[in-house]
């Protein structure tokens, strides 16, 4: 069993869902990521880069794109949820909304791959 999916079946049937959300998600808009860790957490990694990490504790959930702009362009437009640098937390009985969800993934996702471009055109 994989990190992601190892995490998933260990979580608490209250939360599960919540988890699973975000991560299915994820996978659906960048079906090329790939369950591994980062920063010592499951996380879906796109282009052997942290994409999505999404952690549980007594407070709720929080997930993290391992960016902190993306996280700020996401919160800028999302009222009632708490977040640090990192992340944004949610709980069960709150869920992101599906659009800022999806503003986490795709944001990180083109963060990574402007990044990689550059990088690769700086080395042409």
């Amino acid at each position: 069993m994989s990190e992601v999916d190892a995490q998933i079946a260990g979580l608490d049937e209250e939360i599960r869902p919540a988890v699973q959300r975000v991560y299915a998600r994820a996978l659906a808009l960048v079906p090329d990521a790939e369950q591994g860790v980062s920063y010592g957490m499951p996380a879906l990694r796109y282009r052997d880069r942290p994409l999505l990490a999404v952690t549980t504790g007594r407070a709720g959930c929080a997930v993290y794109p391992f960016s902190s702009e993306v996280t700020a362009a996401v919160m800028s437009g999302l009222d009632g949820f708490a977040a640090t640098k990192g992340g944004i937390r949610f709980g069960h009985g709150q869920p992101l909304p599906e659009s800022a969800v999806d503003a986490l993934i795709t944001g990180r996702r083109d963060e990574i791959d402007a990044a990689l471009d550059r990088r690769r055109s700086a080395t042409a």
